[in-house]
């Protein structure tokens, strides 16, 4: 029997991601997406933290009874919104950044990590940080977030903003000689063409959420 993963999205733009790099697998995926919630905390000064919480965790308990095996968080501020004991459900929940900080704590260089969303950065930044420090890791990284660019997505030109994120990758990497990493889903595409045109490495957080998921739910590719 296929197994069946619940992917709770800030965005449509998520879901390619997820659908194409799980397609080798025997698995069911159900897409819940919510861009109002992430629009509210950041243009409505009247709705609090407690609410943000309040819906995320509405959110997770509806996907929680529809029958799935676990359920992936792929928003980063939505993982940052709820305290961890507001994660105990009866399923297992997978957190898109948890093995991509795994993976750039093991990196013993500077590096920079890049953003697209301003608001995602201090919530990242700070379970990351945690992470280390739970880890006994040592990181040493700088933030670089690329302006003006999150809005293109947000308003459905895609085309638009992988092609802004492309440049800016493209210039900062023949710029600098330090590890590279990109910390939001939407980045993956450009950040893979950049790679592509250059040869230099750029660590993105879907090739380690699909290991995650695949032991997670102990998942076998699909034979021919």
């Amino acid at each position: 029997m296929n197994k069946r993963l619940g992917c709770l999205h800030a965005h449509y733009s998520n879901i390619d991601y997820i659908e194409t790099a799980l397609t080798p697998y025997e698995i069911e995926v159900i897409h819940f997406v919510d861009p109002g919630l992430m629009n509210r905390v950041t243009t409505d000064e009247n709705f609090q933290e407690s609410d943000a919480q309040h819906k995320v965790k509405e959110q997770l308990d509806w996907i929680a009874q529809c029958n799935v095996d676990a359920i992936l968080i792929t928003c980063t501020n939505y993982i940052a919104i709820l305290q961890e004991d507001q994660l105990s459900f009866a399923v297992p929940i997978i957190k898109i950044d948890e093995p991509y900080f795994e993976h750039i704590c093991k990196i013993q260089q500077p590096q920079t990590i890049f953003f697209t969303n301003p608001a995602t950065v201090e919530g990242t930044v700070a379970r990351l940080q945690h992470y280390a420090k739970v880890h006994q890791r040592s990181i040493d990284f700088e933030i670089v977030v690329i302006n003006n660019t999150f809005e293109l997505i947000m308003q459905g030109h895609k085309e638009e903003y992988h092609q802004a994120v492309f440049k800016a990758l493209d210039q900062f990497v023949k710029e600098e000689k330090k590890m590279f990493s990109v910390a939001q889903l939407s980045m993956v595409e450009a950040a893979r063409q950049v790679e592509y045109k250059t040869a230099r490495t750029i660590i993105n957080p879907l090739n380690a959420l699909i290991a995650s998921i695949v032991n997670q739910l102990e998942l076998e590719k699909k034979t021919k």
